[in-house]
């Protein structure tokens, strides 16, 4: 298989990890790529992100369960997420022991 369609692989799976991620759940950038196929593509699930805008893309967090969108982003994937009713703690962390989504071959939170 070519890098150009082992790309698209990862990116189609990618994606359709995404639209799965249900309300009020969350997943983080690494747990998708893992899940995908490649557990060092967090940077292509961004990618992903933000080539295909039809995804729940508030529903995926960095590492810890952190926003990490700068300025109005991360002040809209806030108030996205609390209206679906997932909380942040003290940290702006969302305890991902509580909302971690728990899809297709995920481990569990620690």
């Amino acid at each position: 298989m070519s890098t150009e369609s082992q790309t698209a692989s990862f990116a189609a799976k990618a994606a359709e990890l995404i639209r799965h991620i249900p309300r009020g759940k969350v997943a983080t950038y690494g747990q998708i790529a893992g899940t995908a196929g490649d557990p060092r593509g967090a940077r292509e699930v961004v990618r992903v992100l933000h080539t295909q805008k039809d995804l729940p893309w508030h529903r995926v967090l960095a590492a810890g369960g952190r926003i990490t969108l700068p300025g109005p982003g991360g002040v809209l994937q806030r108030k996205l997420l609390e209206s679906e009713g997932v909380r942040f703690d003290a940290d702006c962390a969302t305890p991902l022991a509580l909302y971690q989504w728990r899809g297709p071959a995920f481990p569990p939170a620690r």
